[in-house]
């Protein structure tokens, strides 16, 4: 289990920035959940509501107001891949 999600501040359009509890820092491209997605990520679509992501502190990932969201690990795989290419 990885550092869970501490910080998270959104960016252009389905990218956000996340910090995580060890102190990693990475750029993530979250185009591949919402884009053209249907049910919960479908919402996410639309920028203003994106932009309303936030953390769970208890899960330790982002969450938007209807209830999407992402399992922490693989966001922290994907900010780990960022951190290192950048």
């Amino acid at each position: 289990m990885h550092p869970r999600v501490i910080t998270v501040r959104p960016l252009s359009p389905f990218t956000v920035e996340l910090t995580f509890a060890d102190g990693t820092r990475g750029t993530v491209d979250l185009s591949r959940w919402i884009v053209g997605s249907e049910g919960v990520f479908a919402a996410l679509q639309e920028r203003a509501y994106f932009r309303r992501v936030t953390v769970d502190p208890e899960a330790g990932t982002i969450v938007w107001p209807n209830g999407a969201d992402l399992d922490p690990d693989v966001l922290y795989e994907l900010a780990q891949q960022a951190h290192t290419t950048t």
